[in-house]
C-alpha cells in the first residue's frame, strides 16, 4: 500500500496531534500521505487532494475521529473496495480499530501484510414522491425515519417484498444494518447483531402502541416504509448525517447495497472483545 488517504474529525485536537506526527512518519517510510486541502492545512503541508479523489486514487484510508468519521468516510468509498483503518480520536469508537497510541503498531502491521479485512453490510435508500425519486443515499449504520421537532406522532405503513407487514405510531422508524446494531437501534431498545449476521433490524421508536418491537428480517428484501400521517415535519435521515424533509405519501425504500465497507481488523482484537470492552461488560 503505497498511497494512504487520511481522513480527519477536524474539531478533535487528538486527531490534529496524531494527523502531525503521522504524515512525516508515513513519509519516512516510503508512504503518499493523501491529504485534502482542509486536512493538509491542519497537518501544515500544501500538496492536497479533493476528498473525492481519496475515494479513487487511495490504497487504503486512515480514518482520524469517531465513529461519526468513519461514516462519512465508509460512504465516500462506497462502490469501491478500499480498506479503511479507524483511529478512535471521539467518543466510544465503536467502528475504530486502534486508539491513538497504537495507531504507528497498526499501520507497521498493515503494510507487513498482518491484517484482515471485515465486510461490514451497507444500505441503500432512495425516497419517492408520486413516482420520481427525490433522494436516493448509502448508510453505514441506519435509515431512520422520524417526526419533526413538534410533539406529533408520525404513522408509518410498513410493507416487506411488497407484503404489508404493520402500521406504526409513535416516534419513528430505525431501520439498521448489524453495524448500527450499536448505535441509535441499541439505544432505542434494539438487539445487538454481530456484524456477520446477515440480516437487517427494523426497531419502533417510541411505539404508541407497546407491542410494535424490534424484528430482525433478512438483508435480501425490499423494504417499503410510507408516511401515512398529514402532519409536517417527518424527515429521513441516514447515518445520522444526510437527510430530508418528508412529505405525506412519500414512500422510503430500503434494501441492502451491493457494496461492502471494508473495515481492517487484527485476529487478536475479536468482535466481542470490542463489545465487552466498550459496554464495560463484567465489571462490577
Amino acid at each position: 500500500m503505497k498511497r494512504i488517504g487520511i481522513i480527519v474529525k477536524p474539531e478533535s485536537p487528538d486527531a490534529q496531534a496524531l494527523l502531525k506526527e503521522l504524515v512525516p512518519w508515513l513519509q519516512a517510510r516510503g508512504k503518499e500521505p493523501m491529504l485534502d486541502p482542509p486536512t493538509a492545512a491542519l497537518a501544515g503541508e500544501t500538496a492536497s487532494y479533493q476528498k473525492k479523489d481519496l475515494a479513487t486514487l487511495a490504497d487504503m484510508l486512515v480514518v482520524l475521529g469517531g465513529d461519526g468519521t468513519m461514516l462519512a468516510a465508509a460512504r465516500l468509498v462506497e462502490g469501491r473496495p478500499i480498506p479503511i483503518l479507524g483511529v478512535n480520536a471521539g467518543g466510544l469508537g465503536f467502528l475504530t480499530a486502534v486508539t491513538r497510541e497504537a495507531a504507528c503498531t497498526a499501520l507497521d502491521r498493515v503494510f507487513s501484510k498482518s491484517f484482515s479485512e471485515e465486510e461490514r453490510l451497507m444500505l441503500r435508500v432512495r425516497v419517492m414522491r408520486r413516482g420520481e425519486e427525490v433522494i436516493a443515499a448509502a448508510a453505514l449504520n441506519d435509515a431512520v425515519i422520524s417526526k419533526g421537532a413538534l410533539s406529533h406522532m408520525v404513522q408509518l405503513e410498513i410493507s416487506i417484498n411488497g407484503q404489508f407487514v404493520t402500521r406504526l405510531r409513535g416516534d419513528g422508524l430505525i431501520v439498521s444494518t448489524p453495524t448500527g446494531s450499536t448505535a441509535y437501534s441499541m439505544a432505542a431498545g434494539g438487539p445487538i447483531l454481530n456484524p456477520s449476521v446477515h440480516a437487517l433490524i427494523l426497531t419502533p421508536i417510541c411505539p404508541h402502541t407497546l407491542t410494535n418491537r424490534p424484528i430482525v428480517i433478512p438483508q435480501d428484501v425490499l423494504l417499503e416504509v410510507v408516511l401515512v400521517s398529514k402532519a409536517q415535519g417527518a424527515a429521513a435521515t441516514f447515518d445520522g448525517q444526510v437527510g430530508i424533509a418528508l412529505q405525506p405519501g412519500d414512500t422510503v425504500e430500503i434494501r441492502a447495497s451491493n457494496n461492502k465497507t471494508r473495515l481492517i481488523r487484527f485476529p487478536d482484537h475479536s468482535y466481542y472483545d470490542m463489545l465487552s470492552n466498550k459496554l464495560k461488560w463484567g465489571e462490577s
